[in-house]
């Protein structure tokens, strides 16, 4: 009943969203049928938030091999491409690459954005705690500059690589969900980027991407992701 209810608020703000784990079985198997990537032999890589929410969100991790984690805070690739290079030599031979890459936003049964009820925690927090961080800075004063700094490198970099769009989130009617999709966009544009850049260094021909939101709920239920890219990349083509 509950997760009936989720079902019909997540896809009040993002439509097209299905179950996580079933989406993980359906792009799995499509992987697999439409283009013959054998799954025993896929290494994942994960471009994800470092919010230990997002663990349990899919089947991949109980599936594929790995995951090499690139993401840092917000999902953005932190690894660069040293870390592609990384990854692009660990590929099992005859194998393949699939990279499963993207923000998070969670939701709550009220309908709010931008929060969800954790593990044992009475009251609702943040999430992505790094993006409402970044969200409420530049609600708060117009003239910010985040400085990238030593002591807290990542949510500086995630900050001042989404000012490009803060006057687009702040316009937007929900902006937990405008600086989320903006997110998006960043973690996209450099996972491309990194493989043009070390298309060489991989073992395998193909590179499955899967990219999009993963929407998170109450603890104990379901979580949800959002498709915005799937695509194989032929990468003897690039």
């Amino acid at each position: 009943m509950l997760q009936r209810k989720f079902d019909q608020i997540v896809k009040a703000v993002f439509p097209n969203a299905t179950d996580a784990k079933d989406t993980s079985v359906r792009y799995m198997g499509r992987m697999q049928d439409e283009y013959g990537l054998d799954v025993s032999k896929v290494l994942m890589a994960t471009s994800l938030c470092s919010d230990d929410i997002n663990v349990p969100s899919t089947t991949f991790f109980n599936v594929l091999f790995g995951p090499f984690i690139m993401g840092g805070l917000g999902g953005i690739p932190f690894a660069g491409q040293t870390g592609m290079t990384a990854f692009a030599h660990h590929i099992p031979d005859d194998g393949s690459a699939f990279i499963f890459y993207g923000p998070h936003i969670g939701i709550t049964l009220e309908g709010e954005t931008g929060r969800m009820y954790r593990p044992r925690q009475d009251n609702p927090g943040n999430s992505c705690g790094a993006l409402m961080l970044a969200l409420d800075r530049f609600r708060k004063n117009d003239n910010y500059s985040p400085q990238v700094h030593d002591d807290d490198y990542q949510q500086m970099t995630l900050e001042k690589s989404l000012l490009p769009y803060r006057e687009e989130i702040l316009a937007a009617d929900n902006q937990e969900v405008a600086i989320t999709e903006a997110t998006y966009k960043i973690i996209d544009q450099k996972i491309h980027q990194y493989i043009n850049d070390t298309k060489k260094e991989f073992h395998g021909d193909h590179v499955a991407l899967l990219g999009g939101i993963i929407i998170n709920t109450d603890y104990g239920l379901d979580d949800y992701f959002a498709v915005r890219n799937f695509e194989v990349i032929n990468l003897k083509e690039l």
